[in-house]
């Protein structure tokens, strides 16, 4: 049962095989730069293991780890890498036999990324590799898990030493494809300059700016949701929605990303990428195929479409704030300003809710409400569709009383779909007269219980996409800038506008006071997932 009401499950009909596959990999050698790294231990490694599980990649797949650590070798770098599978929490019932066929595949070179000279040391490791491997076969993948500071030298030393040639067309064999992790940019000049450099050096096709949102079940389960069910389209639309409330919360604090958090804030991290991706899922129009590019184009014009924000406007649609101290699982953490790496008078947001508007026929006057914040009460991602409330009401109860409508598409954790709607209570009243009590219940759809199993990690999916070339799920340079358009008004004015007092909310709630009063000045309350 639901906190509202009783829940009726949803379950799949016929027999029904989940797997991430869109088709088998083509064979290659993954170079990942910082391969010593967070986000190569955590995510990266995790990813590679499970397509090998699957079976999903080449016989004769290779990776090729590149790190300073000149201590390093390939013997040292397998262990490193056994001891961060063993940990990882993507990793469920850890397989020695399949670790002893992944082992073998990994190689370490040390290179220092900003010289020029070290990318003819990664380019004999390459040749060494694949040495027995056909000239067709030897594609390349190269995965910038490193700073955004070092991106400019990197990408300009793979194309000056010819280890990634820029290529015609996407058929080309052997293919060189490049993967460059969020943020894409710190602001919309910066993105502007990095795409102008990107592709000064590689074609379109080659280049893979990858948002883990997007690699997620439930993110591409917006698409077939909403266009594979006829039954959404006639309703999808201002005459039917009141509004649509975004909500991705953390109940961790910064953590130690305290020095990037200074410099980054809450809508550089979560809204210009994360927020706004989903935001455009939503309000799409259906793309005339199901190809990448016909998809990015749907979601630039939604991009291009919402109404943009100016200093006029700012202070009525947006809010932000700052974590104090509180409790989160009844243990008591402390407030930003109190974590490591953060200034004691920092007034960088951890929390912001949005209020923006998509100014285009399907969408006029709907407003699309968008929150994000640290050390709120849970972790959750999620979309929910507000219906309109109906016109009206002959059983005797208030709009107060009755909820409208809402369809909620989860994106974590719990991943699935929930839709409420009302019905009778049991009992003996008149059916035909206005004493009728009305409940609401929620018809659930959980992948984890449908399926049998959890949804593949967002890694794994998006690091296949690459190798076969399948670019539907990572973002264009139009896409990316246009998503900077919409969120440097809002950085500029507050980082000009410093706060006589930034508002605060205590670790473990639903964050400040001024993000209710900004949704409820419309009549709604936010929900708590």
């Amino acid at each position: 049962m639901s906190a509202d009401g009783p829940t009726v499950s949803a379950r799949p009909t016929g027999q029904v095989q989940p797997s991430v596959a869109r088709g088998r990999a083509d064979p290659c050698t993954m170079v990942i730069f910082g391969a010593l790294g967070d986000l190569s231990r955590r995510k990266l490694l995790p990813g590679i293991y499970q397509l090998m599980k699957e079976h999903l990649v080449d016989q004769s797949f290779s990776v090729l780890g590149v790190g300073r650590d000149d201590s390093q070798t390939d013997d040292t770098f397998r262990s490193a890498m056994r001891v961060a599978l063993g940990q990882s929490d993507e990793v469920q019932g850890f397989d020695e036999a399949l670790w002893q066929e992944l082992c073998p595949r990994l190689h370490f070179v040390s290179a220092d990324l900003t010289n020029g000279a070290d990318y003819a040391v990664i380019s004999k490791r390459l040749e060494e590799i694949e040495r027995d491997r056909p000239k067709e076969e030897c594609n390349h993948l190269f995965y910038l898990a490193v700073p955004p500071s070092v991106f400019e030298p990197i990408v300009r030393n793979l194309s000056k030493s010819g280890l990634a040639p820029r290529t015609r067309t996407a058929d080309e064999r052997p293919w060189t494809r490049i993967v460059i992790e969020k943020p894409f940019g710190h602001d919309l000049e910066t993105a502007q300059q990095l795409n102008d450099l990107v592709l000064g050096l590689f074609a379109e096709h080659q280049t893979y700016r990858i948002d883990h949102y997007l690699g997620k079940e439930t993110v591409q389960n917006v698409l077939v949701l909403r266009f594979a069910n006829s039954i959404f389209e006639p309703i999808w639309n201002r005459q039917w929605i009141h509004h649509v409330q975004i909500t991705t919360a953390e109940n961790v604090g910064v953590e130690d990303r305290g020095k990037y958090y200074e410099e980054a804030g809450v809508v550089r991290d979560m809204f210009q990428n994360h927020l706004l991706q989903l935001l455009a899922l939503t309000a799409m129009e259906p793309p005339p195929i199901m190809s990448a590019n016909a998809v990015r184009d749907e979601k630039v014009k939604v991009l291009k479409s919402i109404r943009w924000l100016t200093p006029g406007t700012i202070p009525e649609n947006a809010v932000r704030a700052q974590y104090t101290a509180g409790a989160i699982k009844g243990k008591p953490v402390p407030g930003y300003t109190q974590e490591a790496n953060v200034a004691p008078d920092s007034t960088v947001p951890t929390f912001a809710a949005v209020r923006l508007f998509v100014d285009n026929w399907r969408w006029n006057g709907v407003p699309f409400y968008l929150r994000s914040g640290k050390r709120l009460a849970s972790r959750v991602s999620e979309i929910a569709v507000q219906f309109r409330s109906p016109p009206h009401l002959m059983f005797g109860q208030t709009s107060d009383v009755m909820r409208p409508n809402t369809l909620v598409m989860r994106v974590q954790p719990n991943e699935g779909v929930a839709l409420n709607f009302e019905v009778k209570v049991p009992g003996a009243a008149v059916a035909l007269t206005s004493n009728i009590e009305i409940a609401p219940v929620d018809m659930e759809f959980n992948y984890s219980e449908a399926f049998g199993e959890v949804a593949a990690p967002a890694y794994e999916t998006l690091l296949l996409d690459v190798m076969i070339g399948e670019a539907t799920l990572f973002t264009r340079s139009d896409e990316v800038e246009a998503a900077w358009r919409v969120v440097d008004p809002l950085i500029q004015y507050w980082e000009s506008h410093k706060p006589k007092r930034m508002p605060t909310y205590a670790a473990g709630s639903w964050g400040p006071r001024e993000a209710d009063e900004l949704i409820e000045a419309d009549g709604v309350e936010w929900r708590e997932p």
